[in-house]
């Protein structure tokens, strides 16, 4: 108790006496310092770990509508306090998660103007930093509009960043690149960097509520980010109500990509769950009426091919229910889809059933083989008509035991004027995860806003499209991703939190539509992208008469979607990556290994085994001829007896990737 009086004293002494007012905070560690001052009446925040500095001295601050907010401040306060808890997730990467933190509140305030006051918080986990902005109730600072964030990341040493642009690429759905920071467009978070002393960054946020998305921009021959908020399409950028805080502004500090992925700096700084009864929110793989549309063998509208058939689904169901699956997806059911649904998305109804659908029907028989219907909303971007609709569509669900939906917003803007990631989409984004809360209705969202782990408060927001995932190994002009792709964004993309990514393509010769176009990945990396890339609910991609007669989708089949322990015991971001994942129901653990086009060989030690027990692992890796361009499909399956002194010897062809299954004997 003494100690933190001291906190509370001490900074105030210092702030009567110092030109440059500053005062510190140390992770629970004492590795990571975080320091806050003034110079000549702008706030800033710098940044070191283990006495070597990572953020130089950035700014904070404002524009509003009537002018700046952070000019001519004095510090008026400072608080510290410390907390630490360990929660548990309905879902996860792991069960138990973490929050240990130190924080810093410092509290400012106009010397002149208006006099407006506000707190900027600070909390530094021993993995990185998060901080966000709090305005209090205030006859000066009421109803206002926030025009610019002035919000700093000052990079104390050069480094190269894997990014997509923010306006030049629609849904997130791009392919990485890296380049110099001070190269950069503006462009989304998370932003990866890899810092020339080795280190890493990811520079993203936490908790978007009622505000819009942050982008970054390098400010002009120097290695300084500038946070970026999505417009409104009059310009504004967010309008706010006092009391309100911002979303936290989060930094990731590791010396290995993989302890990125280990970090949760993200979900601690959301809320903690509100749904108090979680037993309806089921994690769990599914199959779906969808590669088809795409490769041209079903067709979304009604006709002579349509997908969404009684008779079609129920074939699905039926492999369903024999193979463990605990859904299936039906997209094409409802009207809507027969116009030009990208422009015309006001046309779509969520509870009418085309005349060749049984919605009630199918609903019971997927019952009777114990599976769920999973239903799909695409709303072709016309979030009104959607939100007309939400209590009755979801009314339908529940009543039909469809506890799923995918949810979809495919139009380069929502109703037609503004970007899915600005305020407007992020309040009816969360809009819909609350409605389908209140009817017991899980959320996969496709086109939506980058997640920040909102998961935490709202779990059954199970998963997020918001990547250039599988369908493009369908439709891409350019063939397909690069073999690369998928080892890039575990370190990008998926640190914002789980993706619908859809692996599992078993057949690369059967796209009518487009035939230059399949996965670029041996079957084994279909495999091994299974627990690679994480998703609590997560689609086999492929018609289900691919899978039929092939020994290997065993391993799909076998495979949870939610976990227990999650460890990274190799990673190079862009070459190739290692994941290990224990089961949260059994003892048994599963691994994803990648590469890239360059084919690897690893030695994977299997000490985080239970010393003294006996496992046998099942090995799906790729065949001694298999390449992802000339060869993609042979995959060898082998099975030894191992223990946790064990190694095991993988070989991964260009492309290409190996899937484990180790079970306890």
């Amino acid at each position: 108790m003494k100690q933190i009086l001291l906190l509370l004293i001490m900074p105030c002494i210092l702030f009567s006496c110092s030109q440059e007012n500053k005062t510190t905070v140390t992770s629970p560690d004492s590795t990571i310092a975080l320091s806050v001052g003034t110079d000549n009446g702008r706030l800033y925040y710098q940044v070191s770990r283990a006495g070597n500095p990572v953020l130089n001295k950035s700014f904070l601050g404002f524009t509003l509508a009537d002018g700046a907010l952070g000019e001519d401040l004095e510090v008026t306060q400072v608080a510290h306090a410390s907390f630490s808890e360990q929660w548990n997730q309905v879902w996860g990467e792991e069960i138990t998660v973490d929050n240990t933190y130190n924080e810093m509140t410092v509290t400012v305030k106009e010397k002149t103007n208006k006099q407006r006051t506000f707190d900027v918080i600070f909390r530094v986990f021993n993995d990185g930093i998060g901080f966000r902005y709090h305005f209090p109730e205030q006859p000066n600072l009421n109803e206002f509009v926030v025009m610019d964030e002035w919000t700093e990341f000052a990079l104390s040493k050069g480094g190269e960043a894997w990014s997509i642009p923010a306006y030049h690429t629609e849904y997130y759905e791009g392919l990485y690149e890296k380049a110099p920071v001070s190269a950069l467009d503006t462009v989304c978070t998370p932003l990866t960097i890899e810092i020339n002393d080795g280190s890493f960054l990811t520079i993203h946020e936490a908790n978007l509520t009622d505000y819009a998305a942050m982008n970054l921009t390098p400010q002009a021959g120097t290695e300084k980010l500038k946070a970026d908020l999505t417009p409104w399409s009059t310009g504004e950028k967010a309008f706010v109500k006092a009391p309100f805080s911002t979303p936290w502004r989060t930094v990731i500090i590791a010396d290995t990509p993989g302890d990125l992925i280990l970090s949760r700096i993200m979900l601690n700084l959301n809320e903690p769950n509100k749904i108090e009864d979680t037993s309806w929110i089921e994690p769990g793989r599914y199959v779906g009426i969808w590669w088809g549309m795409h490769t041209g063998a079903y067709t979304w509208h009604q006709g002579p091919n349509h997908g969404a058939t009684t008779e079609n689904t129920k074939r699905y169901i039926d492999f369903a229910g024999r193979h463990g699956f605990s859904g299936v997806l039906v997209e094409g059911w409802n009207y809507g889809w027969d116009s030009d649904w990208t422009k015309e998305g006001d046309k779509f109804s969520f509870t009418k059933p085309y005349p060749d659908y049984d919605l009630s029907g199918l609903a019971q028989y997927a019952a009777s083989k114990g599976v769920r219907l999973i239903g799909h909303h695409e709303t072709g971007g016309a979030t009104k008509n959607y939100e007309a609709q939400l209590d009755s569509a979801f009314a339908l669900c529940r009543e039909l035991g469809i506890n799923a939906v995918k949810t979809g917003y495919v139009s380069p803007r929502l109703d037609g004027k503004e970007y899915h990631s600005s305020q407007y989409g992020v309040r009816h984004y969360r809009k819909v995860i609350e409605t389908a809360a209140r009817y017991h209705v899980m959320i996969d969202n496709h086109e939506p806003v980058m997640p920040t782990g909102l998961q935490r408060t709202y779990p059954n927001l199970m998963t997020q499209e918001g990547v250039r995932g599988q369908e493009y190994d369908a439709f891409a002009a350019d063939g397909g991703s690069p073999p690369e792709h998928t080892t890039i964004v575990p370190f990008t993309r998926g640190l914002a939190g789980p993706m619908d990514f859809t692996p599992g393509t078993f057949n690369y010769d059967d796209n009518v539509l487009h035939p230059n176009t399949r996965p670029r990945t041996t079957r084994a990396k279909q495999l091994a992208l299974s627990v690679v890339l994480f998703s609590p609910l997560q689609m086999a991609s492929d018609m289900v008469e691919n899978y039929e007669g092939a020994p290997e989708f065993e391993f799909i089949t076998s495979c949870p979607t939610s976990w227990a322990k999650t460890l990274v015991p190799e990673a190079k971001i862009g070459e190739y990556v290692t994941i290990v994942r224990k089961d949260r129901n059994s003892d048994d653990w599963f691994i994803g290994s990648i590469t890239n086009a360059h084919p690897r060989e690893l030695n994977l030690e299997l000490s985080f085994l239970e010393p003294g027990a006996t496992y046998q692992a099942k090995i799906f890796r790729d065949g001694d001829e298999a390449d992802y361009q000339s060869n993609p499909y042979p995959v060898t399956i082998e099975e030894m007896e191992v223990t946790s002194e064990s190694t095991i010897v993988l070989k991964r062809a260009a492309g290409g990737g190996a899937a484990i299954r180790i079970e306890r004997r």
